[in-house]
């Protein structure tokens, strides 16, 4: 039998004890008593759920389970503690993908509000085991309140979220939005409105705009699923947003474009008479200057939701925007991880684009 040095077994006992006794003077608090936001449905089957659970048997199953990531949620909350400890589980034992990482995929993310009013990310939870895992995110910080947020993984589902201060300091929820700033914006696309391929969930075009127009965002992108079919319509025209930002097109054929956009809008408008709707032209692939199919790809359905705007706009109905989708990634082949899914200067891109239009529809509501 091999035996350790006795100062070796001292130290790993004393290791055990301090882990303990960290463990133990953690304070911890269920996120859904701060109030989770970007939840656009109430009554749903999970509460971390994206969808309500009467869509279970309206949507097809790929938009269902994909339903179950929680993507675009967050939770804001004031604390002064100078430590923060985050523990989460997941749905999914698969904790990353091929093209994007396990920070992104099953990670959380944690901004603060500075003295500016400015949202700046502090600290990335890092997900290595499933289903539960507990990081602390930040230590060291200077006495003080402050407000922070905190968004879950985007291609994973979560059953549980709970922050973690030390014993003796409290979180509590953050100051009511004001009026004026409580309508949500409500994204539907694709895997790219999902948030394929953020290197962590702060960093998807949703979330950048939620932060840069002080509002929450409703993410409702579907990988690969994104098709306006008219289910998703009836389920959007339940959400009462400030606007409304339709981006599918990735996931849309020209001859699906024409046969589902007028369908779609029209029943949005038939329950929201009055709220704004962006159409948004898909992305250019990167290599598409060279690859002629997928010029050719971006050039048919561009000319498809081209063509279903005016016919819209033709017929009277009012409130719709469209966004070009040339500009969206930039011309240098430099914003995505595989022609199609931005990375991180893909999104931030992509916010700046989606904000020219969305600014101007945001300061009148």
């Amino acid at each position: 039998m091999t035996h350790l040095p006795r100062t070796l077994v001292v130290g790993l006992v004393l290791s055990v004890l301090s882990t303990a006794v960290t463990s133990a003077e953690i304070a911890w608090t269920d996120i859904r008593t701060l109030g989770v936001e970007g939840r656009g449905f109430e009554k749903t089957k999970s509460y971390f759920d994206r969808l309500p659970a009467s869509a279970e048997k309206l949507v097809r199953p790929p938009v269902w389970s994909l339903s179950h990531d929680s993507a675009g949620l967050c939770v804001r909350f004031v604390t002064s503690a100078t430590t923060l400890h985050a523990r989460w589980t997941l749905r999914r034992t698969r904790l990353a993908l091929p093209h994007m990482a396990a920070t992104g995929v099953s990670g959380v993310d944690l901004y603060v509000r500075d003295s500016q009013g400015r949202w700046r990310w502090l600290a990335c939870g890092f997900p290595t085991r499933t289903p539960t895992n507990s990081v602390r995110l930040v230590t060291g910080i200077p006495e003080g309140s402050r407000e922070y947020m905190l968004y879950l993984p985007l291609y994973n589902g979560v059953t549980s979220v709970e922050l973690g201060v030390p014993e003796g300091k409290t979180i509590d929820k953050a100051p009511t939005r004001p009026k004026s700033h409580a309508r949500p914006i409500l994204f539907y696309g694709t895997s790219i409105t999902h948030g394929a391929c953020a290197s962590r969930p702060g960093m998807t075009h949703p979330a950048m705009l939620g932060r840069r127009f002080q509002r929450p965002v409703i993410n409702l992108g579907f990988s690969g699923n994104g098709r306006m079919e008219i289910e998703l319509a009836e389920l959007l025209s339940q959400v009462d947003p400030a606007v409304y930002v339709l981006d599918c097109l990735p996931n849309m054929r020209a001859a699906e474009v024409t046969e589902r956009v007028g369908p779609f809008v029209r029943r949005l408008r038939k329950t929201r008479p009055g709220t704004p709707i962006v159409l948004v032209e898909d992305r250019s692939y990167a290599d598409a200057f060279l690859v002629t199919s997928k010029r050719e790809r971006n050039d048919s359905s561009r000319k498809a939701l081209a063509v279903e705007y005016q016919k819209l706009q033709r017929d009277g109905v009012t409130g719709l925007h469209y966004l070009r989708g040339a500009d969206l990634l930039g011309d240098d082949g430099e914003g995505t991880v595989d022609s199609s899914h931005p990375n991180d200067l893909g999104f931030m891109r992509q916010a700046a684009e989606f904000a020219k239009v969305l600014g101007p529809l945001l300061e009148s509501k």
